[in-house]
């Protein structure tokens, strides 16, 4: 995939000058992801696997909330 220039911020990055957000930018077979803080890398998934990529963020997200909800008792 080549650099795409059609990046976007987030909804989840609130309001202002979109300097701490993650940018998401989308070709017809990939996704990209950047940290807007270090827009040279990026994380290319193929279309079909973003979305599997994001569920298991989420999955993960929570296992490690119940996680640490057992470990503290």
């Amino acid at each position: 995939m080549t650099t795409p220039d059609n990046w976007r911020k987030s909804s989840y990055s609130g309001e202002g000058d979109g300097n701490d957000c993650v940018e998401i930018a989308n070709s017809p077979t990939h996704i990209a992801i950047r940290d807007s803080k270090t827009p040279a890398r990026t994380l290319s998934f193929p279309t079909g696997a973003f979305t599997p990529f994001i569920e298991a963020l989420k999955d993960a997200r929570y296992s490690t909330v119940t996680d640490f909800a057992r470990f503290r008792g």
